[in-house]
C-alpha cells in the first residue's frame, strides 16, 4: 500500500475531505459512490462500479430509468417473459 503522505482531520459529522490530486488521479467527481471496506486496521476507499442490478456485471451495460441493467439480463428476462429479441446491427 502506497501512502501520499497527507494528514486529514474528521470533523464533527465524521467526514474527511479528499486532497483534489488524490481525486483527479482516481478519476473521482462530485457524487461519484465510493465502496467502504476494512482490512485488518485500514480503511479501503474504492471507487464504486456501476453493475447490473440483477446479476452484478459490470460489461454490456445500459441505463435505465437510473439503474444498469446489462443487454445479457435483457435477454434473459426477454426469454422469461416469452419474448424474441431481434438485435440491430
Amino acid at each position: 500500500m502506497k501512502t501520499t503522505g497527507v494528514v486529514r482531520k474528521l470533523d464533527e459529522l465524521g467526514r474527511i475531505t479528499l486532497p483534489i490530486e488524490l481525486r483527479r488521479s482516481l478519476d473521482l467527481d462530485v457524487k461519484d459512490g465510493l465502496e467502504i471496506s476494512v482490512q485488518d486496521n485500514c480503511i479501503i476507499l474504492r471507487k464504486a462500479e456501476t453493475a447490473d442490478i440483477f446479476n452484478g456485471s459490470t460489461e454490456d451495460l445500459i441505463e435505465y430509468e437510473g439503474r444498469k441493467v446489462s443487454r445479457e439480463s435483457i435477454r434473459r428476462l426477454a426469454k422469461i417473459a416469452g419474448m424474441t429479441i431481434v438485435e440491430e446491427k
